[in-house]
């Protein structure tokens, strides 16, 4: 088994544009000002790239749209302005310049526009700054739970399995739905929030080559932080990668909803250690080479999975 350790960064932060309104009522008075509210969460990301870099990361995964505020927590059909494109947009210019600059893979999740039709993606970018391709959210949520209200299907739909545009490049999974992504630092898939509860996301991807499963999220609730505990867990150990969930972690007036943080990074063998002297970072060595060895415990479920049980 041949040793193959990458350091691996995720971003745990929330909305740092300052001007924010003094109450839910006086959100629409952003309209006009949504470039900057782009500008300057894109800005806050790029400093903590340069800064996990330095720390000597070379994968960097943001969080769930992360270039704003959560806005899902109530319908206002002014925020839908704020989708761009996943192929030349400000936020992927701004983000491709910066992981060409340091030298990084970054996994950019963006409220995307294609047409008349939005999108929660994930953009790869390579280390040399080339966007691989992109990941639409599949499963869209929408109810409320003991905290709050989540209404994101008034503001996306869910994935229509077009993730590759043309000219997309180094996708090694013929699922158009999972696509996996052959960078500069091993293969990588994304799922986002909602879509960590379902079978056959990370399943999925594993069996389309992913190494390394990027889950960048927006959660909150006793329930999610129960399970944002264990689902990641047990998905690593079951299909043998390595699974790294972003939360937010503080509260964004106006909304003042609490988001739990709790990001980390975990393999096979259980929950990998932060390493980060940043706050808002968590660093984690992890070793894909391991992937490659045998279990430790002896199990090999691959291998001995029976596809004729469970089919229902």
């Amino acid at each position: 088994m041949t040793s193959r350790v990458v350091r691996a960064a995720l971003t745990e932060t929330c909305n740092v544009y300052a001007p924010m309104p003094g109450s839910v009522d006086e959100l629409p008075s952003l309209a006009m000002r949504l470039d900057d509210v782009r500008r300057a969460n894109v800005e806050h990301h790029v400093a903590l790239i340069a800064e996990a870099a330095r720390q000597g990361a070379q994968v960097v995964g943001l969080g769930e749209l992360f270039a704003a505020p959560y806005f899902a927590l109530r319908r206002d059909a002014f925020w839908r302005e704020l989708a761009e494109s996943a192929q030349d947009g400000p936020t992927v210019a701004a983000l491709s310049a910066c992981a060409r600059e340091h030298r990084v893979v970054v996994v950019a999740p963006i409220y995307e526009r294609d047409g008349e039709r939005r999108f929660n993606t994930a953009v790869v970018i390579d280390a040399d700054g080339a966007p691989l391709g992109r990941f639409r959210k599949c499963h869209i949520p929408q109810g409320r739970n003991e905290q709050g209200a989540f209404d994101e299907r008034f503001y996306y739909e869910p994935s229509d399995g077009r993730c590759n545009p043309p000219g997309a490049r180094a996708v090694v999974s013929s699922d158009p739905f999972l696509p996996v992504f052959e960078t500069a630092v091993g293969r990588i898939g994304v799922s986002i929030c909602y879509d960590r509860h379902f079978e056959g996301m990370v399943g999925g991807l594993a069996a389309g080559g992913a190494e390394l499963v990027f889950s960048p999220a927006v959660t909150f609730g006793a329930k999610s932080h129960r399970l944002w505990e264990r689902e990641f867990e047990v998905d690593a150990c079951r299909h043998r990668v390595f699974v790294g969930g972003s939360n937010r972690r503080g509260s964004e007036p106006p909304w003042d909803q609490p988001y739990f943080g709790a990001s980390h990074f975990v393999g096979p063998e259980g929950r990998c250690v932060d390493v980060s002297t940043h706050e808002r970072l968590v660093i984690a060595d992890l070793d894909l080479g391991s992937l490659a060895g045998p279990d430790p415990s002896g199990w090999d479920l691959r291998r001995d999975a029976r596809p004729e049980i469970g089919r229902g």
